[in-house]
């Protein structure tokens, strides 16, 4: 059951992407199709089968992404993936990263001081760095967290906004506050908030402070200008760590405004316990069609481009 998905989904597709039939005889499975085939079917069926006995719930998104990391000759490391366990939310449900590039970025947190994760939106960049948070600070390695990202929208002059500030900012900064309720839970979350162990709070408010003992998290970082990206990564305390977020495909900056964050990647390439971590499609963790979306996308962009550069031949 667990293995074929409801509707027998998961079989389908692979017999779909193998061009292999899949049926069952009390309790073996008989592949037949093409030798080679038959024989990249077996070894999904077999890193599926891995992740269930680990006590894995499949998906869609597994399913797809094993197939493509047979057909790409790394089913061994995918079998790997369902030993890393990175934090256990509120409701006790073990977050593990679900993809290699996922695996790597865990990974480089932990053994860096910056780490930055540059991809396209659904590959859980913001998601699993507050889980590594919140797995250093209930192992006692720092003792705050610092959430926080560019309030493009409000043109960062929030000073000058009336009304209350909380209720201007929170619609800007939910996704960072629903992974925290997701690992924490409601209560916990508003008793760290209270005792100031927590702070989710617009970038703007990281000036002039420094910051120890923490784990800062820059989200949407590509919408920072160059200026603040350095006050941001100046901040920089002792025994903190700090990961920078973005996607430098989604730019929502006033025209003519430079990324802070292109700049940065460029600037502190090869500085030691700096990493830098690039997601692609393949590592987003959504409904295939996200997939698909981005790969559009990223097509459109690249005819655009050479669309410029005919026009500027022609000039």
């Amino acid at each position: 059951m667990e293995l074929f998905g409801s509707f027998d989904e998961n079989i389908k597709l692979i017999e779909h992407e193998f061009d292999v039939r899949v049926t069952v005889r009390g309790d073996e499975l008989k592949i037949s199709g093409g030798e080679e085939n038959i024989f990249n079917a077996e070894k999904v069926l077999d890193g599926l089968l891995h992740l269930i006995n680990r006590g894995e719930n499949l998906s869609e998104q597994n399913v797809r992404y094993c197939i493509s990391m047979v057909k790409d000759g790394n089913e061994d490391s995918f079998k790997q993936l369902s030993d890393d366990c990175i934090c256990i939310t509120a409701k006790g449900k073990p977050i593990k990263p679900k993809t290699i590039g996922q695996k790597k970025y865990c990974k480089a947190i932990s053994d860096n001081v910056i780490t930055f994760g540059v991809g396209p939106a659904g590959t859980g960049k913001t998601y699993l760095a507050v889980a590594m948070a919140v797995t250093a600070f209930r192992s006692k390695q720092i003792n705050r967290i610092i959430l926080t990202r560019p309030a493009v929208e409000a043109g960062e002059k929030l000073g000058f906004l009336p009304g209350d500030l909380q209720s201007k900012v929170d619609p800007y900064l939910r996704p960072l506050y629903d992974a925290l309720f997701d690992m924490l839970g409601a209560e916990t979350y508003h008793k760290y908030v209270e005792k100031g162990n927590i702070e989710v709070a617009p970038l703007a408010y990281m000036r002039g402070r420094t910051l120890d003992d923490s784990f800062i998290i820059l989200d949407e970082a590509q919408n920072t200008t160059k200026e603040q990206m350095k006050m941001f990564l100046t901040r920089l305390g002792f025994n903190s760590k700090m990961v920078v977020t973005g996607d430098i495909t989604q730019i929502d900056l006033p025209s003519g405004a430079k990324s802070g964050l292109k700049d940065c990647l460029r600037i502190l390439k090869g500085i030691d316990d700096i990493a830098q971590c690039r997601f692609n499609e393949k590592d987003v963790v959504r409904h295939r069609l996200v997939q698909d979306i981005i790969k559009a996308y990223e097509r459109s962009e690249v005819t655009k481009n050479e669309g410029k550069q005919n026009q500027s031949h022609h000039h």
